[in-house]
């Protein structure tokens, strides 16, 4: 396997770091922050180049607060200048792994995502159940064939394993001085095992760490309908017994390789007939539905406007973004009672 050496240069080169920058704005220039580094631009950007040039670089403490959306989450934010950083390192190394991830790994990455996804599970099915033909068993004399493992990693950003992940990087990157850079990186957190949610390192290394699993899944188990989105990933098959088997040597390859395990309350074999809740949607054979919590969260949108606690604007653009979600799913009457609502209240 190829591996890469000097590219250090790459990331701290003052081209990459306008670019990063830029990156970093996108969609935050009013932000009182961006206001604050731009004020200064030109030093700035040349004083984080000299820190990375002379490895003096060192992150700032992030910021954490609790995300209830619904399940609590907890959000780490990197600083504004941090995050410049993290756009420069993987404007460089994403070059790198995205060459060696399987067609299937669709998180991150450019042309990929959920919509990528769904399409993918969308042919997959036909695959297995042959094109919709119908079976019959004791309890059902009328189900589509085929069945899915729907599975999700446990606690999966907070169980990643520095030592392994910088193991996996060194495959590809021969250069201490990046490794370096990304070791900052990770324990600018605090903890000795994990990766803040929120930052743009933690969702690329994140990709990367289970790239190990899915070239366990393809080559070594040599599954042939695959698909993951982060931690949550799908396989399908014809048989119930095979999707057993391989979830065991999955279990056991996460837990003595990458010491992660399956969340065996949220990793179960579904017939493909019951609808499998895969990348936001519950996907049934011949329509997808929204979930019901997402249905409940435009809802409580839809009676805060009502009521006077949010404006027309802030709630046409909750609506427009959540209707361009909701369009993938069997949910037309529902988007279009929405709309009246927003045209009689204009």
């Amino acid at each position: 396997m190829k591996s890469y050496k000097y590219i250090y240069p790459r990331v701290f080169c003052l081209s990459n770091l306008i670019l990063a920058w830029k990156k970093a704005r996108k969609h935050k220039t009013r932000k009182d922050y961006v206001i604050e580094f731009e004020k200064d631009l030109r030093e700035n950007l040349l004083k984080l180049h000299k820190e990375l040039k002379n490895e003096s670089y060192s992150p700032m403490p992030l910021k954490t607060f609790i995300l209830r959306d619904p399940k609590t989450r907890v959000i780490s934010k990197s600083a504004f200048r941090d995050r410049i950083v993290h756009h420069a390192l993987i404007n460089v190394v994403e070059l790198i792994f995205d060459k060696i991830f399987i067609y299937d790994s669709c998180t991150n990455r450019r042309g990929k995502g959920n919509l990528f996804a769904l399409g993918r599970f969308d042919k997959f099915k036909r695959k297995v159940s042959e094109n919709g033909k119908l079976a019959s068993n004791e309890f059902n004399n009328n189900y589509v064939r085929g069945y899915c493992l729907k599975a999700d990693i446990k606690h999966y950003f907070q169980e990643i394993n520095h030592e392994i992940l910088i193991s996996i990087i060194g495959k590809k990157i021969a250069d201490k001085k990046v490794i370096n850079l990304i070791r900052k990186i990770l324990i600018n957190s605090g903890f000795k095992k994990g990766m803040p949610l929120g930052n743009l390192t933690s969702q690329f290394l994140a990709n990367v760490y289970l790239n190990e699993l899915d070239y366990f899944i393809k080559h070594k188990l040599k599954v042939e309908y695959y698909i993951r989105y982060v931690d949550d990933f799908v396989l399908l098959h014809k048989s119930k017994l095979q999707l057993e088997i391989w979830k065991e040597q999955i279990n056991n390859f996460l837990k003595n390789e990458l010491k992660i395990e399956l969340h065996h309350g949220k990793s179960k074999v579904i017939p493909l007939s019951r609808g499998v809740d895969f990348v936001g949607f519950r996907n049934f054979y011949y329509y997808r539905l929204l979930r019901k919590r997402n249905i409940g969260k435009m809802c409580d949108k839809v009676n805060e406007f009502l009521n006077g606690r949010i404006g027309y604007q802030q709630f046409l653009d909750s609506f427009q973004g959540w209707s361009a979600y909701a369009k993938w799913a069997d949910a037309h009457k529902l988007r279009k009672k929405i709309a009246e609502i927003i045209f009689l209240k204009s």
